[in-house]
Formats: C-alpha cells, sequence, structure tokens
C-alpha cells in the first residue's frame, strides 16, 4: 500500500503547489478535513482558515487560505482557491498593500488637485470672457 498521493493545489490566478504527499488537511464547515493516501472519493468545500499538508520526507508545510473546493478521487488530489499565503508571507504581502494603497490615495489626491486647478482656470477663462476678453488677476 503507497503512503503518499498526488496533489496539486491552486489559487485563483497561478500554482501553489504541486507533488506528492503524505496528508492534507483544510479547513472545512464542520471542522477540519484530512486526507492520506488511498482516501475514498469525494470532494469538500473548503473556508477559510489554516491548511496544513506533509510532504513525503515529514515536512509539514502551513498555509492560510480563503475559499475554495477540495476533490480527492482515485489518489489524487486538487485543491483550487482563491488564495493562499505562507504564515512568514503574510506581513511582508500586508505591507506591499499598505503602500500600494497609499500611492493610490497620493495619485488620487494628485488628481483632484489637478482637477480643482483646472476647475480654477477653466472659471477665470469663463470671468475674463464675459468682462470682454479683459482679463483682470
Amino acid at each position: 500500500m503507497e503512503h503518499t498521493f498526488k496533489a496539486r493545489i491552486y489559487e485563483a490566478d497561478s500554482p501553489f503547489f504541486e507533488g506528492e504527499l503524505t496528508s492534507v488537511v483544510v479547513p472545512a464547515i464542520d471542522g477540519e478535513y484530512g486526507v492520506l493516501a488511498n482516501h475514498r472519493n469525494v470532494v469538500i468545500a473548503i473556508v477559510p482558515g489554516n491548511m496544513h499538508y506533509t510532504l513525503p520526507d515529514g515536512t509539514v508545510e502551513y498555509v492560510i487560505v480563503s475559499e475554495g473546493m477540495m476533490r480527492v478521487e482515485n489518489n489524487d488530489v486538487l485543491i483550487l482557491i482563491n488564495h493562499a499565503e505562507r504564515p512568514d508571507e503574510v506581513e511582508a504581502n500586508r505591507a506591499r498593500e499598505k503602500e500600494e494603497e497609499l500611492i493610490e490615495a497620493r495619485l488620487q489626491k494628485k488628481s483632484v488637485e489637478e482637477y480643482l486647478e483646472a476647475e480654477l482656470m477653466m472659471q477665470r477663462t469663463m470671468a475674463g470672457l464675459r468682462d470682454g476678453g479683459h482679463r483682470v488677476d
């Protein structure tokens, strides 16, 4: 009896893991759901939470996942999730997201300032046209 199974874990936009595992545990609606080699065929809804899997060498990998699904079929596990992060990546990703938000806020502020400046110039021009072309600043 073989003690590993083929596993593929895909995020919405990219592969996260492909290879052999000895176990995987996913967060499910009614708690954690674990899979070992030669598990029966099943489809499980995954809820946001902590997932972990064990590589053939005994290394355990921990992952924070969003919603998704897992299909087990003929010793092959397919996990489809919207997003996955390793715990050590969480802080770096949050810092990068915060930086992107700050850049976007600066760009929006600059855009508003440019709009207001253009609006003011247009009002001055219109005032000058109403005054017969004589502009007084």
